[in-house]
């Protein structure tokens, strides 16, 4: 068993570093999209037809205007429509919306040019690629801010697709450059810089980084009532650790475009950052029912949108942190039900076996890792190995673990590109095999270095998954007998997020063993206040009702 353990730990190190239309619509942009739909390889082809569906005007979900070349009034309020959806990540509304203005203005280039993130956001880059040939052919009827537009994405595609080049990145970025000086006052150009200053020439607006800011500010003060900017500020404040002002960005973002689901959980986001998860509920709950109630009246699978199965995640593991298991099982149990066609949301799928564990469920846990275990992508399968790993530690089946992290190393290896998404699981399940097998120090070392590194990672999803992580380690000291290490992951978890009752939880099972009879009631007292509204037959509780009635000596 030992050797296995030590052979995760030797390639560790390497691996971490890898990190329709009566009225004009043009008949070739048709013909080119459903010959797209008959070849394209990728597994979500059938979403563009549903992007090939007509729309019509939404409200609610926020304003934005770039006047572009047409004189059709229609066509620039629906292409108007789909920049919003863009902003807001509704990618397949987005697609709705710019191809109702080229039916209505067929040489609507700019639609064209919208049709290339939306469709590369919706897994389907042929459709992509062909927007940006037809967008480039309509180029010379523009006004030249639009064919900078049009030559600055022709770029940045190119580097999406080099993501390690940073040669192309500062092409496009210089494209920006050019274009903003020519029109410093252009609002649309100054949020694509603000997005261009990640490292990813992908960013769409998550990532966005502190250097991102002045450019956003600057737009919100050529734009007030555009509120696209408030909404990269909010990402840009919660990726620097500014959780205040991320917050007041949110709020004014999911005011500004209230039947947006991802507004709403935007806000949900920061208010979970800051302790209110009760608030945080409802603006949960309020994306999941704007977003059911979207499926059904539009006929849309939910696997098309991969917003619904996010904020699912996040609405069942923020009933987990109030204690409501009953309820964050279910919602768990469907979020886990659902086909993405996104890898790392798939991966995410590891919140299920990881929710079962918590639960002392290891039997059920096992079976739901060995789902992902089973999935073709290799970075998927891993995350499914590793999860079965932690299941074999927890029923003490430690030969069974090891060879499931092999296993999972194994599949890593063959995808390194994306090995970075599964590396902290391997970490933490590495050092858990350390301590389980009585090698604690060594354990020990590489839990505090992979526990560093999930504290680090900037954003309130992996703040939130951090947490759970933490307290995973603490269970696993106690359960190992290794009290030094509980103590210190509960502590950890108190520097994280004092406002978990399940912190304060941990830290009053090592005070309690350690003797020290009044902080562990001072703190089980605290659990059981940050409780209050949790399952009546919650085990945490049940047991911290026993420890208040009769408190050891």
């Amino acid at each position: 068993m030992r050797v296995r353990g030590a052979a995760v730990a030797r390639t560790l190190g390497a691996l971490c570093a890898l990190t329709a239309g009566s009225l004009g619509f043009a008949h070739e942009h048709l013909a080119s999209t459903r010959e797209i739909v008959a070849r394209e390889q990728d597994p979500a082809a059938q979403i563009l037809e549903i992007a090939l569906r007509p729309i019509t005007i939404h409200d609610g979900i926020g304003l934005a205007h770039d006047s572009v070349s047409t004189s059709s009034k229609q066509a620039q309020a629906f292409y108007d429509q789909g920049l919003a959806y863009l902003h807001s990540y509704v990618w397949l509304e987005a697609a709705r919306s710019f191809n109702q203005a080229l039916r209505l203005d067929s040489k609507l280039a700019m639609a064209e040019l919208g049709l290339t993130i939306a469709y590369t956001e919706l897994n389907a880059p042929a459709a992509g690629r062909s927007a940006m040939e037809r967008a480039e052919a309509l180029a010379t009827g523009v006004a030249d801010r639009e064919s900078r537009r049009i030559r600055a994405r022709k770029l940045q595609m190119a580097a999406e697709l080099a993501p390690a080049d940073t040669a192309k990145l500062a092409a496009y970025r210089a494209a920006l450059d050019g274009a903003v000086s020519k029109y410093p006052e252009d609002e649309e150009l100054l949020l694509l810089r603000g997005l261009a200053e990640s490292p990813d020439p992908a960013e769409r607006g998550q990532g966005s980084v502190a250097a991102s800011m002045p450019f956003y500010k600057k737009a919100l003060a050529l734009a007030p009532t555009h509120f696209a900017a408030h909404h990269f500020l909010a990402h840009a404040y919660e990726n620097t650790g500014a959780t205040a002002e991320a917050l007041k960005e949110a709020e004014t973002y999911a005011r500004m475009a209230p039947n947006v689901p991802h507004a709403r959980h935007m806000h949900g986001h920061e208010l979970r950052r800051t302790g209110q998860v009760e608030r945080a509920i409802t603006e949960f709950t309020a994306a999941d029912t704007l977003e059911t109630e979207y499926f059904h009246k539009e006929h849309v699978p939910s696997e098309y949108d991969w917003h619904y199965r996010h904020n699912l995640d996040l609405l069942a593991t923020s009933y987990q942190y109030v204690g409501q298991m009953a309820t964050a099982e279910k919602l768990l149990k469907t979020a886990f039900a659902i086909d993405s066609k996104s890898i790392e949301q798939e991966i995410n799928k590891r919140e299920w076996p990881v929710f079962l564990l918590s639960r002392g469920r290891a039997g059920e846990a096992l079976a739901a890792a060995n789902v992902l275990a089973a999935h073709p992508s290799p970075l998927v399968s891993a995350t499914g190995h590793l999860a079965a790993g932690e299941a074999y530690l927890s029923l003490g089946r430690f030969q069974s673990a090891a060879d499931a992290a092999n296993s999972a190393l194994r599949l890593m290896r063959s995808s390194p590109e994306g090995a970075g998404l599964v590396a902290a699981d391997l970490a933490v399940l590495q050092g858990e095999f350390f301590v389980r097998t009585g090698q604690r120090d060594k354990g020990r070392a590489t839990l505090e270095d992979a526990v560093h590194k999930l504290r680090a990672a900037p954003g309130p999803d992996n703040w939130a998954q951090a947490l759970f992580v933490l307290e995973a380690i603490a269970r696993t000291g106690r359960e190992a007998g290794a009290w030094d290490l509980a103590g210190w992951a509960a502590g950890q978890m108190m520097e994280h997020d004092a406002n978990y009752a399940g912190s304060h939880y941990a830290v009053a099972l090592a005070a309690q063993h350690s003797g020290d009879s009044r902080q562990a009631l001072a703190e089980f007292a605290l659990a059981q206040k940050l409780w209050s509204k949790g399952d009546v037959d919650l085990a945490e509780l049940t047991a911290i009702r026993a420890a208040l009635v009769s408190p050891r000596p």
